[in-house]
């Protein structure tokens, strides 16, 4: 409910602002069509001397391939960064190319261009300086842009020739590729150069430091790998490797012979001579021992065929004997052998041990030199790689040298362009247009803003505290309003004087007022006017009434109504020369009397404040239903103050749009102050601007069927 309350709420101010934005321009829609019309007319008169120009564009295509500025895509392909597109756009308005058109043209004779030194003063004595302003002036003229996300790029120049703009512009797009063409392949021979002197010394570097690692590799005895390269071994390194093994060898050899020998000297300790494995295997033992059991078993034949003590016997006993001698001596040559052995291994080891250390020492010196030629051999490597890579980068560079490719072509001449494209003379027009509205409209807001008047209910409730009572519209010129009473009572006028009526009177028959005072804060309000229309409606509406002019500085009411002029008047009857019945005269309404005035009466007695007039009006509220009295204007004059005093209810006149909100608001509070009583007030020559002034919509069209002339 809440949403839907503020909706509302946002709907009906809207609507609010639309209906005030309407109703202003209704009431100024004279000025804003006067404020429009000239600042229009100005605009396109001011178009008309415009300058003419016309712009021609050159299209050059980028070779993304051919920029040193690309770079290369997920797929391989090159292509250009918006900066880098950024950058050539740069290139092309460079000073350089703008100077060399200046001289190919010789633009210092143009005079579209010339004017640029005028005034220039002694800074510009030199050509330099010359061609620079002319430069600057060139490029003024001259627009880069990148056509949508492509790689052309639109190079355009405007001139006030036609022919000229297509010839600069073609110039700055020739310009332009001759100045990357020259600037790629200058720069490729002078880089070409360079990398020639560098090479040079390069490979003196390189060969300086192979010849240092292959005089130092042979100080130090170290001889290159067979596979080659920088990892080399010393002599110490091809050395040792054998002799490790031999040690090795040597070591085995060495303990195998002290385990035999130990294991014989074991088993003799014994006293098992026979049982040592070198003597078992050895081939003499063997031998011995076969010819021993040979003798052995004679010897056992022969004892039994010829006994113990038969020669025989006994000299194979001595066989036997020598035989055993043998096979000791055999014995004992074995473990001598063995012992031999064993000491000589054991030299051996001691030998090899004593070349192994030497060759560790003269090793660990050898360590510290192979590092040493290890950087060496690295800083000769790196070397070789720095002038091959070089020499790659040399060959590139020769090779653009030798051929110069454009990075970009030109793929649309500039024409000379057959209607000026500037200035866009529709849509200046349209432009003038719009700012005169935007100026009307600005012209009417600060008129409406700085007014300080007052124009509807609210205003009159807010600044005077009063309540409107109605809105009586602006007639025609030449017509007096007050007539339309007569000549037209049902027209729009007419009803909003019986409105007045109604509302001061009220609709239900409760005490109403009898003396009615109608006044205005400043002069020509249409306080008159409204008096007597408001007393002809009362009388109209079959009230007796009677009007009184008490405005006697202006007396003008004589020349709005349509009886002939009064002999006798109000000052006459108020100082007592005349007797009031002569005075008060028929009206040109049936129901109406007037008392008017005879001619302007300007005196500094008090006229309204002695009594005089409050006893009057005494006698005639007795003598009609109404009285209305015409008072002057409050700012300036002290007499409608004191006749607002003996009125029973006062109405304040205020001309819509016109009279200024201060004033009104010192002329309420003034009649307040008094004790006057103030009911109301009423809008006067309300413009058909303000349709809906106070909610009161007399000039809509739904009350058309509602108003219609006599």
């Amino acid at each position: 409910m809440e949403v839907r309350q503020e909706a509302g709420e946002s709907e009906a101010q809207l609507a609010d602002i639309i209906q005030m934005v309407r109703d202003t321009v209704m009431r100024r829609w004279l000025l804003l069509l006067v404020v429009f019309a000239a600042v229009a007319v100005l605009g396109i008169v001011a178009v008309q001397f415009l300058p003419v120009s016309y712009t021609s564009t050159a299209k050059v295509r980028i070779d993304p391939s051919l920029n040193p500025l690309a770079t290369k895509s997920a797929d391989g392909k090159a292509e250009l960064t918006p900066e880098a597109i950024d950058t050539e756009v740069a290139s092309v308005q460079s000073p350089t190319i703008a100077r060399a058109i200046v001289r190919q043209f010789h633009l210092e004779r143009d005079p579209e261009f010339a004017k640029a030194l005028q005034g220039g003063g002694p800074g510009l004595a030199s050509a330099s300086d010359r061609e620079s302003v002319l430069a600057a002036a060139l490029l003024k003229k001259l627009n880069v842009s990148r056509e949508k996300l492509t790689y052309i790029l639109d190079i355009s120049f405007t001139s006030a020739d036609p022919v000229k703009s297509a010839r600069l512009a073609n110039a700055f797009a020739q310009g332009y590729i001759d100045a990357k063409t020259g600037n790629k392949a200058g720069t490729a021979e002078r880089q070409s150069q360079w990398f020639e002197r560098r090479l040079k010394e390069l490979a003196d570097d390189a060969r300086n430091a192979d010849a240092q690692v292959a005089d130092y590799r042979a100080k130090a005895g170290i001889v290159e790998s067979d596979g080659g390269g920088s990892n080399g071994s010393t002599i110490v390194d091809q050395q040792i490797t054998p002799l490790a093994g031999s040690l090795a060898q040597a070591q085995a050899d060495a303990a195998a012979a002290r385990s035999d020998l130990d294991a014989a000297r074991t088993q003799m300790a014994h006293g098992s001579r026979d049982s040592v494995g070198v003597v078992l295997n050895s081939a003499t033992v063997q031998a011995l021992r076969s010819q021993r059991a040979d003798i052995v078993r004679n010897l056992g034949e022969i004892q039994v065929r010829y006994g113990e003590k038969h020669p025989e016997t006994l000299r194979v006993r001595d066989q036997l004997a020598a035989v055993d001698v043998q096979i000791q001596n055999e014995t004992r040559r074995v473990i001598s052998a063995l012992t031999a052995t064993a000491a000589s291994t054991q030299a051996r080891v001691a030998s090899l041990r004593e070349s192994m250390g030497q060759l560790e020492t003269r090793r660990a010196g050898d360590t510290r030199n192979a590092v040493i030629a290890d950087g060496l051999e690295r800083e000769a490597t790196a070397k070789r790689a720095l002038y091959d890579r070089m020499s790659q980068m040399a060959l590139d560079s020769m090779q653009a040298a030798r051929v110069s490719l454009a990075q970009a072509q030109i793929v649309e001449v500039a024409q000379a362009p057959s209607r000026p494209t500037s200035p866009n003379k529709p849509l200046f027009y349209v432009a003038a247009l719009v700012l005169g509205l935007i100026a009307g409209g600005a012209t009417i807001a600060v008129q409406e803003l700085m007014s300080g008047t007052l124009r509807s209910a609210e205003d009159a409730d807010r600044t005077l505290g009063l309540t409107m009572l109605a809105a009586i519209p602006k007639v025609a010129k030449g017509i007096n309003p007050a007539d339309l009473l007569i000549t037209e009572p049902t027209s729009f006028f007419s009803e909003s004087l019986r409105i007045v009526r109604a509302a001061v009177l009220g609709v239900r028959g409760q005490a109403a007022p009898k003396v009615i005072a109608f006044t205005s804060a400043l002069p020509s309000e249409g306080k008159s006017t409204t008096a007597l229309a408001f007393a002809r409606t009362l009388a109209i509406a079959n009230a007796k009434t009677l009007l009184i002019e008490c405005d006697v500085r202006r007396a003008v009411m004589q020349r709005m109504v349509k009886t002939a002029p009064p002999r006798i008047g109000l000052v006459e009857v108020i100082h007592g020369d005349a007797p009031l019945d002569e005075a008060i005269t028929p009206g040109d309404v049936p129901g109406l009397d007037q008392l008017l005035v005879v001619s302007r009466y300007f005196s500094s007695e008090d006229l309204f404040g002695g009594g005089a007039m409050e006893n009057l009006l005494n006698t005639l509220r007795g003598r009609y239903d109404q009285i209305v009295l015409d008072l002057p204007p409050l700012m300036g004059l002290a007499d409608g103050r004191f006749l607002a005093v003996l009125a029973d209810a006062t109405i304040m006149v205020v001309k819509w749009d016109e009279t200024p909100a201060s004033a009104a608001s010192s002329a309420v509070n003034w009649l307040r102050t008094d004790g006057s009583n103030p009911i109301g007030m009423v809008y006067s020559m309300v413009g058909q601007g303000a349709e809906s002034v106070g909610g009161l919509y007399y000039y809509s069209r739904k009350y058309a069927e509602y108003y219609r002339s006599a």
